[in-house]
């Protein structure tokens, strides 16, 4: 919070109170279900099952994790951000801004690589991501993150958009908020349903992209090794340890 405002002592007062009852919720309600979902992804790496519509199913379970959390918290953020001064409005916005500058910075460097550098770093990023979760990769193992890694479409720059068009409704409600009766709703509607804020192009982008993941995943699963399958069950177990000691 500290990195986009500066509240004041009754506005901490508030976020302290609401960030306890978040806190009981989600240790109450949401890590059974976080709990759940790993032990059944556990047992699927166990028994040889994580095909592609498993992988596809845990991801939708996941976007539903992160949709109930926005429920959640969304009706008391909105009742502090009717509160926030004129400044902290001004310091909120331009903090969101100056990631989007950070973004687009590092977009142009990366950018400023051949297309081969590019492909290449891809590469590197996708093998390390799955070396640590199931250890050293096969040249099997390599040669399918290689096939798959040119698959993906780039999604950098509408990423970047989204935000600003997101950023960009909810500061027009902020302006509006003390003669706008509805701003509540409004913000809320916004909190909730971000992705309506999403191009088309976008959208297409993210929904190819997740396809090509999931299969990249499934044929991975069909390639491990018995030591590799043990290593991505014994990080599992730590997540699942993590979990439970969270739930105490």
């Amino acid at each position: 919070m500290d990195d986009y405002i500066e509240l004041s002592n009754e506005q901490e007062e508030q976020f302290d109170t609401y960030l306890d009852n978040w806190l009981s919720w989600h240790k109450a309600s949401e890590l059974v279900r976080y709990k759940d979902q790993l032990e059944r992804l556990k047992g699927q790496v166990v028994n040889n099952q994580l095909d592609y519509q498993q992988i596809t199913n845990h991801f939708d379970e996941a976007k539903q994790h992160w949709s109930r959390v926005r429920s959640e918290v969304g009706p008391e953020l909105v009742k502090m951000a009717k509160g926030l001064r004129d400044d902290q409005v001004v310091t909120l916005f331009a903090a969101l801004e100056k990631e989007n500058v950070e973004e687009e910075e590092e977009l142009e460097e990366r950018k400023e690589n051949t297309p081969e550098g590019r492909k290449k770093s891809r590469i590197k990023r996708m093998e390390d991501n799955l070396t640590s979760r199931i250890g050293d990769l096969s040249e099997e193992q390599k040669q399918i993150v290689a096939s798959y890694a040119e698959q993906f479409v780039p999604t950098s720059e509408e990423w970047i958009a989204y935000r600003r068009n997101i950023q960009n409704a909810a500061r027009r409600l902020f302006v509006a908020r003390n003669v706008d009766s509805q701003f509540e709703e409004k913000l809320l509607a916004l909190m909730k349903q971000p992705e309506s804020y999403r191009s088309e192009v976008f959208n297409e982008a993210s929904a190819h992209n997740t396809k090509v993941m999931a299969t990249l995943i499934a044929e991975i699963a069909t390639t491990l090794s018995a030591k590799q399958r043990e290593t991505l069950v014994e990080n599992l177990n730590e997540l699942i340890e993590t979990v439970e000691n969270f739930q105490r």
